[in-house]
């Protein structure tokens, strides 16, 4: 998979590269797919929600520049598996999800899988988990329609938030925000193609 899907594409960072051959993507995706697990496109993991690509998840992993000693907040845990990458690379992930079942799937997953630095929670990610802020990354695996306030406010100096921002079988760009003495600057990295970014109550 990284041989032949996602350093072609020009993934160079050895740390998210080690990760993504650490991880075994296949525990993270159901039964029936297992087959497609290491294949470059998402797969469905149930509640109308899906696993990203595995490019996808090097790409936006790749952008937010992690040391070891970074902490990040992951918005949109599904089955773990971003998480997972994660937790290969820095020393904390806090992550929520606001499907009750996937959230309590997703933390017996990465507990069993050894990922004891990872600190799940259910609940509306839009408001970040402010009692553990502020993060040196943040990555937001759904789409928004806006980037949350709330999540540029617990960004670090120096920190980095990638999100895809558009409607939901529109027209999305990943964005990526970096905090600079005060400022928060914007990039455009492209277009891409997620699921919603969920409010209030889990559907």
């Amino acid at each position: 998979m990284v041989e032949t899907q996602i350093t072609p594409r020009g993934i160079a960072d050895p740390a998210v590269l080690r990760a993504m051959e650490r991880v075994p993507r296949h525990r993270f995706v159901p039964a029936e797919y297992r087959g497609q697990a290491y294949a470059d496109h998402p797969l469905p993991i149930g509640y109308g929600q899906t696993i990203s690509q595995p490019y996808i998840v090097a790409l936006m992993t790749e952008l937010l520049r992690l040391d070891p000693e970074a902490r990040v907040l992951e918005i949109g845990t599904g089955c773990g598996y971003q998480s997972a990458v994660l937790a290969e690379i820095v020393a904390e992930v806090y992550t929520v999800e606001i499907v009750p079942q996937l959230a309590e799937e997703a933390g017996r997953r990465l507990a069993e899988l050894g990922y004891t630095t990872v600190h799940c929670r259910q609940g509306d990610g839009y408001d970040g988990w402010p009692e553990y802020a502020p993060y040196n990354g943040i990555i937001v695996t759904a789409a928004a329609p806006e980037v949350p306030p709330p999540l540029v406010e617990q960004l670090a100096e120096g920190g980095r938030l990638v999100i895809p921002v558009g409607t939901y079988l529109g027209y999305q760009d990943l964005w990526l925000l970096e905090r600079r003495k005060g400022k928060v600057d914007r990039t455009n990295c492209g277009g891409v193609l997620f699921v919603p970014l969920t409010r209030g109550r889990p559907r």
